[in-house]
């Protein structure tokens, strides 16, 4: 099998490393890739924004799967070019993958599919936005209605904060909070049936405990022990069934990655957003822990042929820590860290570029022994110039032992 992915950062060399590692795979290519991806993939300078040049790439090259990794050319449709030519492609359509592109469209599929998510309200006017803020109340939580690089939303006590915030965007959902742990789970789609993957944690802000601005994220790991043991099985039948069939229902089937990102609250799980893409860092650390043939798989659910699939994970806990460029994320520096690390053992170095400059994933037997290599290699990485937090997984790995 000849493969195309799309897409240049952490996440992209991780299900590069997946793909790679299915004996199914002939030859791999990515485009644009980066310095990590080219160790084991032929890469290929291109605009991720302009479709044509990626079916012209993909014909060129003759490949029988595609797989897009960011949201970007989701949103813009690339797999629609794909599918009309004829390529069997891993990414949703641009109609479904309007849930990420608009959050106030993933509200009212959610409406619509019975799926529970917070109370919001859509504003577009000054007046809305104030009335909003008012009638939800503190923490005040406000998202640009479009895509914004996972920085798009602010979670604050200051109500100036939030104004400004709100002021800012064309379109704004503002919500009530979601008080309780965050999770997020995957499923794989062909459109009609969907596979959920096992959960992760991923971590938003910038610095130690939660403090500082919302990111792409700073760090994951994966499995959750603290999580509920149904998580997976209610998370499927409440959430990611109901939103497949409703994309359908909708003539848009949703065929790629659907990612939910879950508020465990008191109430129950609600959804606090969608969305359309494997996510970063959380790739990082599940793709080293799945056994099913990688590749095999985003075919079969491309070709809409997953009915009689089933997941299969090691045992291994997984624990990703970012490395990032000061000044992450408003204004990051440039910083080369290099791309020579094969002193380093036991953990993976997945390449990201940008603020966000690597992840180093670390696999133990628990997320203690992960957590130690991630860290391990961090520091043995660290330049001046950037930073990376080191809470990552550590109230998991520290009640983990305490079980």
């Amino acid at each position: 099998m000849k493969i195309l992915l799309v897409g240049s950062g952490g996440r992209e060399h991780a299900l590069a490393l997946g793909l790679q590692a299915d004996l199914e795979v002939t030859e791999l290519h990515c485009a644009p890739g980066n310095s990590g991806i080219a160790q084991i993939a032929k890469v290929h300078p291109l605009d991720i924004s302009d479709n044509a040049a990626i079916l012209c790439l993909a014909q060129e090259l003759d490949v029988d799967l595609v797989v897009v990794g960011p949201e970007l050319p989701l949103v813009n449709g690339v797999s629609d070019v794909l599918r009309r030519a004829g390529i069997a492609t891993f990414g949703p359509s641009k109609a479904a993958a309007q849930l990420e592109g608009s959050k106030n469209f993933a509200k009212e599929v959610m409406h619509d599919a019975g799926v529970a998510t917070a109370r919001s309200a859509t504003c577009t006017t000054p007046a809305e936005i104030e009335k909003a803020l008012a009638q939800f109340g503190k923490p005040y939580v406000v998202k640009d209605d479009g895509l914004a690089g996972g920085k798009g939303v602010v979670v604050t006590n200051d109500y100036k904060e939030a104004l400004e915030h709100a002021l800012g965007c064309q379109k704004v959902v503002i919500e009530e909070f979601l008080d309780g742990p965050e999770v997020s789970l995957f499923g794989i789609s062909d459109g009609k049936t969907i596979l959920a993957m096992q959960p992760a944690q991923d971590f938003k802000r910038a610095f130690n405990g939660d403090e500082g601005p919302n990111t792409g994220g700073m760090g994951a790991y994966s499995p959750l022990p603290w999580a509920p043991s149904d998580i997976i099985e209610q998370t499927h039948r409440e959430v990611l069934a109901p939103i497949i069939a409703e994309m359908a229902a909708r003539g848009t089937p949703f065929v790629g990655l659907l990612y939910a990102g879950l508020s465990l609250t008191d109430h129950g799980i609600r959804v606090i957003e969608f969305n359309v893409r494997f996510g970063d860092p959380e790739t990082q650390v599940l793709i080293p822990r799945l056994k099913t043939p990688l590749a095999t798989l985003l075919y079969k659910a491309a070709t809409r042929d997953l009915e009689n699939e089933t997941l299969e994970w090691s045992d291994d806990s997984a624990v990703a820590v970012v490395l990032a460029a000061d000044g992450y994320p408003s204004a990051p520096q440039t910083i080369d860290v290099g791309s020579e690390f094969s002193t380093i053992t036991d953990t993976y170095i997945f390449y990201a570029g940008g603020g966000r400059l690597l992840s180093a994933t670390g696999l133990g037997s628990d997320l203690t022994e992960a957590r130690d290599r991630a860290y391990r290699a961090i520091s043995q990485i660290q330049c001046q110039g950037t930073f990376y937090r080191s809470d990552i997984a550590l109230n998991a790995s520290v009640a983990e032992k305490g079980n």
